[in-house]
């Protein structure tokens, strides 16, 4: 009998897919689906529409108005994006705590909208790669 041996990237892949399933599909008696619940309020009709088709949403910083696309997540999450919408910097930023995931998404648009200079100041900043497209199609 054959054995089926799964590897560390198919464990993390199959739990990223999962996680997918869930924010997209809601589950709002858990504190992940009413953050998310939450965070979708707080949405404007066209980031619902983003979130909701795309995994991610787009939001326009206070102090610099450049623009900034939020993807689902709780880390190494948020991408500073150009005119033609392509990621040029990653910026990885978060509450601190162990919050659901919608909770850390929301105070990272409101901290973008609200307070930008001072969210730019301790975000940790990364090369934005593929996985930013994979993570957006994945959800999508």
């Amino acid at each position: 009998m054959l054995g089926f041996r799964s590897s560390r990237r198919d464990e993390r892949r199959r739990a990223r897919a999962i996680r997918a399933l869930f924010i997209r599909h809601g589950a709002e008696r858990t504190p992940d689906g009413r953050s998310l619940q939450l965070l979708r309020t707080w949405l404007s009709p066209a980031q619902r529409a983003q979130f909701a088709g795309k995994g991610y949403f787009e939001v326009i910083g206070g102090d610099t108005g450049r623009q900034y696309r939020i993807y689902a997540g709780a880390s190494t999450n948020v991408c500073e994006i150009d005119e033609k919408g392509r990621p040029t910097r990653g910026l990885c930023f978060m509450p601190r705590g162990n919050l659901p995931v919608g909770d850390v998404m929301l105070s990272q648009k409101i901290a973008l909208e609200c307070c930008e200079n001072r969210a730019l100041e301790v975000a940790r900043r990364f090369a934005p790669t593929g996985f930013m497209f994979r993570r957006s199609r994945l959800l999508g």
